[in-house]
């Protein structure tokens, strides 16, 4: 580890259990500085926010990064990194609870139970007589359509299957790693119009792109069955709220369970809306802290990336105590740039890594003898060049 103190700025509270991960020998943590190495985050709004120069790393202790100016940040040559998965158990429950919630018609029968005089004589015969209106029905060979299945998703498809459920399954971005972990009983879709049309429940899991806003729109709405139940714990904007409105309206949703509550519909009878709930556990909140610190951590010391949203992950063990770290743009001859510059230095190349990711490139430099500033300097006059780092270990 360098000999350097680094500065982390914590923008909101972040769970004790990942902060005490950082050696206080060689970290500062605080929520004011003027230079700091680092910055953590949850909610906290940064695209307005004048991010210091010093800053070589953004974390996000949970999976959306939509407050974080990421294209600003990968200019510079900064990840941003987040925690996938983290939360995914969390808002597993979440999603399970809200299917119940609105399959037994759970809210408008404790809505009920609360407006009754619990002093009347008449209390019992009043529940017998109206608990007929708050029947529902039970999950077991109920259809339950999955859009996106990311750690999320697949969570929910398996304990759907558990609780005897059919679930239908649709995700064109699956990677490998997703797809091993889906249970084999997940029929695939080819369209998320397959999936309204045959599901009772559908549940959404995709992050907010230009290309998931409004995913769900007045006219896929119409694909659904009467009386449907429509799952959001995403983001609001991936559906139509007033699409929404319009199918509660004329009976073709039955409910809408969201986890952001969004004009035009807080006041809907039909709307199960959460303060959003989807992370807020105790367990959640300690494994995105813990998960965000180690990984910055592990760049501001090793120069090793995973799960950055901007950057390619490359992890490349330490064989040697002088390391270069050098983000740049996705640009023919990078690679061969850099060699030439460390040949020209008189430096011996022990280990090499090189990544890409749309725009952004990654490249980790191991060699065998210590690197001066004029190298450091040189490489960063290299057109294309966004940053670079030298990470001796001591």
């Amino acid at each position: 580890m360098s000999a350097k103190k680094f500065e982390i700025l914590v923008l909101n509270s972040i769970s004790q259990a990942g902060l005490k991960r950082f050696p206080a020998e060689a970290y500062r943590i605080a929520k004011d500085g003027a230079h700091p190495d680092a910055i953590l985050v949850r909610s906290h709004e940064m695209n307005a926010m004048t991010i210091p120069e010093s800053v070589r790393a953004i974390g996000r202790a949970g999976a959306g990064t939509n407050n974080i100016p990421v294209k600003e940040m990968s200019g510079r040559g900064v990840p941003v990194f987040n925690a996938p998965g983290a939360n995914a158990n969390a808002v597993k429950e979440l999603v399970l609870a809200g299917m119940l919630m609105a399959a037994r018609n759970l809210v408008p029968a404790v809505r009920f139970v609360g407006s009754l005089n619990c002093d009347d004589e008449t209390l019992s015969r009043r529940v017998e007589a109206e608990k007929k209106q708050f029947a529902g029905i039970e999950l077991p060979q109920q259809t339950l359509g999955v859009i996106g299945l990311g750690k999320i998703g697949s969570l929910v498809a398996d304990a759907a299957i558990k609780l005897g459920m059919n679930v239908l399954g649709y995700d064109p971005e699956i990677t490998v790693d997703a797809a091993w972990s889906l249970p084999s009983q997940v029929k695939k879709a080819h369209s998320i119009a397959e999936i309204l049309k045959g599901s009772q429940f559908v549940t959404l899991h995709v992050p907010l792109l230009p290309v998931t806003r409004h995913l769900i729109s007045a006219k896929n709405l119409e694909l659904m069955h009467a009386g449907s139940i429509l799952l959001n714990f995403s983001r609001e904007e991936i559906v139509d709220a007033k699409a929404v409105a319009a199918a509660l309206a004329s009976k073709k949703l039955k409910y809408y369970v969201t986890d952001f509550p969004a004009q035009p519909l807080c006041e809907n009878p039909s709307v199960i809306a959460l303060p959003h709930l989807g992370a807020s556990t105790r367990e959640a909140e300690d494994n995105s802290a813990v998960m965000v610190v180690d990984q910055v951590r592990d760049y501001l010391e090793n120069g090793n990336i995973q799960n950055a949203v901007n950057f390619p992950d490359v992890v490349m063990g330490r064989e040697s105590p002088y390391r270069v770290a050098i983000a740049n743009a996705n640009v023919p001859n990078m690679v061969g740039q850099i060699s030439s510059a460390m040949a020209k230095a008189g430096l011996n190349i022990h280990n090499m890594v090189n990544r890409s990711k749309g725009e952004m490139a990654y490249t980790l430099v191991d060699v065998d003898s210590a690197v001066n500033k004029g190298l450091v300097e040189g490489l960063a006059r290299i057109k294309g060049v966004l940053a670079v780092r030298y990470l001796p270990t001591s």
